[in-house]
């Protein structure tokens, strides 16, 4: 029997979200509304080859009309993705001496490969029906398709786990920044008013680059921006883009800007351009709160990355620290936020809000598959 509202529950996320990284993987007890309690999370790296593929499949993607379609390779694709993500269930459970029968349920992101709210569409590549089959656990999955057909943005979603992680701040107001592929930012006000949009990029044209460029999957610790120039006129040129000046709630495809106009530059400047860029897009964030924060706590990848939280915190005037000074794992924080949300999907509670997608009142969403039998 499904448990209910004030019971607790053991609840596994799931995140793999727009970047080419991996699988994030964390497990959290909660009844909805409190985090009761944290495991350590854990993150499984993608294969170059794989990542090669799912670069391959986002350019089939851009042709998509349906969130159910999967022409051509996107099948295969959702297939493997799907058993990537079965291994890395029991990986964890088993590293982590956790009987899979104490799991109460699966929150799987899936992996974003088309997101164009303003034609009603978001596709996330993964099975749902397929995980909770070979994981013998429920799953709730497609969590940002309800918003999106509402009118929604259908993201940011982690912004009510990040209202409830941060609780015990006392800082207000605060941001939680996510830097993953894609930018996006959780503004909380003293009263718990939440503000949610993306921001920008953050680490996936970073990642692109660096790939093509250099064969490194992503800037280790901004290492080789640190040593170049950034090209300010052509950062002016991409914030210039319409997509800065709109009130939130916005949200962005992670291929929503070409590197184009750096093509001939150094890796090195390469770099440090499209960093600057990344910083300065979350800058622009401060033209949409209505008070500026005291403080911005980063969490994803992107919070590795020294050039780019100083670059930053330079623009913001204001401290950028990485999640763990505040005692959560910044690697963990979107995986335990699918957790949170699969949690409040069952609960029928509410994930989205009109403050953090722009839905026209709080909505719940997701989508429920069973074990059989």
């Amino acid at each position: 029997m499904s448990k209910q509202q004030g019971e607790v529950w053991r609840a596994l996320g799931l995140m793999s979200g727009t970047s080419l990284d991996g699988i994030d993987v964390a497990v959290i007890e909660t009844d909805g509304e409190r985090v009761l309690g944290r495991g350590l999370p854990a993150t499984y790296p993608y294969s170059d080859a794989f990542r090669r593929q799912l670069r391959d499949g986002l350019a089939e993607a851009a042709g998509l009309e349906s969130r159910d379609a999967r022409p051509g390779r996107l099948k295969l694709l959702e297939c493997y993705l799907t058993e990537l993500h079965e291994e890395a269930v029991a990986t964890y459970l088993a590293d982590h001496d956790i009987a899979p029968e104490s799991i109460d349920i699966i929150g799987f992101h899936g992996q974003t490969v088309l997101h164009r709210p303003e034609a009603r569409l978001t596709v996330q590549l993964g099975d749902g029906a397929l995980l909770a089959e070979r994981c013998g656990r429920p799953v709730v999955y497609d969590l940002r398709a309800a918003d999106v057909a509402a009118g929604g943005q259908g993201a940011p979603l982690a912004s009510v786990y990040h209202r409830a992680l941060a609780g015990e701040v006392e800082q207000r107001p605060l941001v939680i920044l996510n830097l993953g592929g894609v930018a996006n930012v959780t503004w909380i006000g003293a009263d718990g008013t939440l503000i949610a949009f993306d921001t920008g990029p953050a680490s996936a044209m970073i990642d692109d680059w660096c790939q093509a460029k250099a064969g490194l999957p992503f800037d280790a610790e901004g290492r080789l921006a640190a040593k170049g120039t950034a090209d300010d006129a052509i950062v002016r040129q991409w914030l210039a883009a319409p997509f800065f000046a709109l009130p939130p709630p916005k949200s962005l495809d992670r291929n929503a800007f070409d590197a184009a106009p750096i093509a001939g530059h150094s890796v090195e400047d390469g770099a440090a351009t499209l960093t600057a860029f990344s910083a300065a897009a979350v800058a622009r964030a401060l033209d949409h709160f209505p008070q500026r924060p005291e403080l911005w706590i980063a969490s994803g990848g992107g919070r590795k990355n020294e050039t780019l939280l100083g670059m930053i915190a330079e623009r913001v005037d204001a401290p950028v620290l990485p999640a763990e000074g505040f005692g959560f794992d910044g690697d963990g924080v979107e995986a335990e936020a699918w957790a949170y949300l699969a949690v409040r999907s069952r609960l029928g509670l509410p994930i989205t809000f009109p403050g953090t997608t722009g839905v026209t009142s709080p909505l719940t969403g997701g989508v429920f598959a069973d074990v059989a039998g």
